[in-house]
């Protein structure tokens, strides 16, 4: 018997057009496992998984469930997010995350860690943390629409690795009412992105 939030997800996939899968069947999770996100804590699972290609096969998008526990000493802590994941061979990212910018990370920068800022942009700057193994392809990656975006929403988590980008809210499991809408925020996301 399916829960009650996997019955409404499923309900919002068929609305949207995508397809659901309660499970991840197809081994999803080892897909994912380059990004900073799936390789934190134990106990990960991946569920209630929108699935969603293009006619020409270029684009394949997800959007589930996933939670992971970190524990320390005696005490565990339990995150669970949405996550939109896009493998699209329209994308060639660097390797990079970006997340919203910390005091610690004003206090790293003073003493060595590094995190790209853009002069232009400076509430984007004061907004995100950014890091990438390739400053420059970065740099020449991102439009200006990008940073309109991030200036506008806070509080995101995006990290990119050649043709896959997933994009997300750390611990936030959005409720089957917004996932339209996250939904088309990720598609937006992408396009900021991909070839033309």
């Amino acid at each position: 018997m399916l829960s009650n939030r996997t019955q409404q997800l499923a309900d919002v996939a068929y609305k949207l057009g995508l397809d659901f899968f309660p499970e991840d069947e197809w081994g999803l999770k080892a897909l994912l496992e380059d990004f900073r996100l799936f390789n934190k804590g134990i106990g990960k699972e991946i569920t209630n998984i929108m699935r969603g290609r293009d006619d020409l096969l270029e684009s394949d998008l997800r959007i589930f469930d996933y939670k992971y526990v970190i524990s320390t000493g005696n005490s565990s802590r339990r995150f669970r997010q949405t996550v939109f994941f896009m493998d699209s061979r329209k994308l060639g990212l660097p390797d990079f995350r970006m997340r919203p910018e910390l005091f610690i990370h004003k206090v790293g920068a003073l003493i060595g860690f590094e995190d790209i800022d853009f002069e232009e942009y400076p509430d984007f700057s004061n907004q995100y943390y950014l890091k990438s193994s390739d400053e420059y392809y970065l740099r020449a990656s991102l439009k200006e629409g990008f940073f309109k975006f991030f200036s506008r929403e806070k509080g995101w988590y995006l990290e990119g690795l050649n043709y896959y980008m997933i994009f997300y809210r750390k611990d936030v499991l959005f409720p089957p009412d917004k996932i339209r809408n996250f939904y088309r925020m990720g598609l937006e996301v992408f396009d900021l992105f991909k070839f033309d």
